[in-house]
């Protein structure tokens, strides 16, 4: 089929065109660079320079493609601002939909994460609701509701709740601002340091995916009946138990151990991906991280 990847060289994007085209899909892009349209036309695909808040630039692109399917992997990570990225997801997300309707898509694909849920005890699964409750996270739980209803608004759709991700070109690879904030070579006052806040050895709980498995999920999704998935690994985990071992992958100080954490730091569970035959490279962080390059 004939897919429109919208950040189509972010972490994931950049991993998920190689994908679809080796599984011989026709594939356009988006970036925003000319060194970005630069990549994807070495990859295959037919490269498109838009910007997602540009709703007219958007429409036109969507109507010049005219293709099957959708798939949103549009963040604002680079720079670290969790203001950005929630503009993406509510402005950048409501105008992709739009342009994917007018345009006759029926199916759309997007990331959303799993860190969104309400507290409770044990890694949630998608029957979970949102964490509408807490102020505190009122930006990351508004932006992502507002993505999965404009996303649920088409036809066929399929909300791709990640994982934090890690491997190349993430926060949490080598040299990344994981590294940086660990190592203390970030500002206290960088975005990006209060995003990482719950970088400690702790109780919190986090269910991680690898990036390569994160896109494999994208493509796997093509074919997967509309709602809402998991994509996480198959092991939720304290910070005491994983960041001991990133640290040591980053070749940064191991954190102290302490004790703590919220109870929305809870995990997802991702028996619904595996029930529709998504099987990660990378079932556990305890292979992934040390498979990261140096």
């Amino acid at each position: 089929m004939h897919v429109f990847v919208a950040g189509a060289t972010g972490a994931v994007g950049a991993l998920l065109v190689p994908l679809l085209i080796d599984g011989g899909h026709q594939v356009t892009g988006t970036a925003r660079t000319e060194a970005g349209l630069g990549r994807l036309r070495a990859q295959g695909a037919v490269p498109v320079q838009v910007d997602v808040f540009d709703a007219d630039g958007l429409r036109g692109a969507l109507e010049s493609a005219s293709p099957d399917t959708v798939i949103h992997q549009l963040t604002a990570l680079a720079g670290g601002s969790p203001a950005d990225n929630g503009r993406i997801r509510r402005e950048g997300t409501r105008n992709l939909v739009d342009s994917a309707r007018k345009a006759g898509v029926k199916r759309v694909i997007a990331q959303s994460v799993a860190w969104a849920y309400e507290p409770g005890d044990g890694p949630a699964d998608e029957t979970v609701r949102l964490d509408e409750a807490d102020p505190s996270r009122a930006t990351l739980v508004g932006g992502v509701r507002a993505l999965e209803e404009a996303v649920a608004e088409s036809e066929e759709y399929v909300v791709l709740r990640y994982g934090v991700l890690y491997g190349p070109r993430t926060w949490y690879s080598p040299g990344g601002m994981a590294a940086d904030k660990l190592a203390g070579r970030l500002p206290a006052d960088d975005p990006a340091a209060v995003l990482l806040g719950g970088l400690r050895a702790d109780d919190a709980v986090t269910s991680f995916v690898h990036a390569a498995d994160a896109a494999r999920a994208a493509v796997d999704a093509l074919d997967w009946p509309s709602g809402v998935v998991n994509i996480v690994d198959d092991e939720p985990a304290a910070g005491r138990d994983w960041l001991p071992v990133l640290a040591e992958v980053l070749g940064v100080p191991v954190p102290p151990a302490e004790t703590g954490g919220a109870r929305w730091q809870r995990g997802a569970r991702n028996t619904r991906a595996r029930s529709l035959g998504w099987r990660p490279q990378y079932p556990t962080w305890r292979s992934g991280f040390p498979a990261m390059p140096s």
